[in-house]
């Protein structure tokens, strides 16, 4: 779910070593760009069941373990973020860990 960011932080790794950045391959520059654009797609899909759990007070088949599982990892990339001062990460992971935190809590609450 979440592989677009952290393959937009490897490549600016793989710039130091092997790899111009921004790459003259027309098609690796154009994904490295395209990565931010994923990364929010991605978040604007868990909008709805946000929506779903907290405005309409349903939670029918949402699972707390899964949605507080996935706020765990996003928490652990979240802090990767921050231990390597790679902003994207921080910003993309922090939100992911809200969001599914709180999905997840709803869950608890309303399912």
């Amino acid at each position: 779910m979440h592989e677009g960011m952290h393959h937009y932080h490897t490549r600016k790794r793989i710039h130091h070593h092997f790899e111009q950045w921004p790459h003259p391959n027309a098609l690796k520059r154009f994904i490295d760009r395209m990565v931010y654009v994923v990364g929010f797609f991605a978040i604007a899909m868990t909008v709805p069941q946000f929506y779903e759990v907290w405005i309409n007070k349903n939670a029918a088949g949402v699972s707390a373990l899964s949605w507080g599982a996935y706020s765990f990892t996003s928490l652990f990339w979240f802090f990767y973020g921050i231990l390597h001062k790679e902003r994207p990460l921080m910003i993309n992971y922090g939100i992911w860990v809200l969001l599914n935190g709180l999905i997840a809590a709803g869950a608890l609450i309303y399912g």
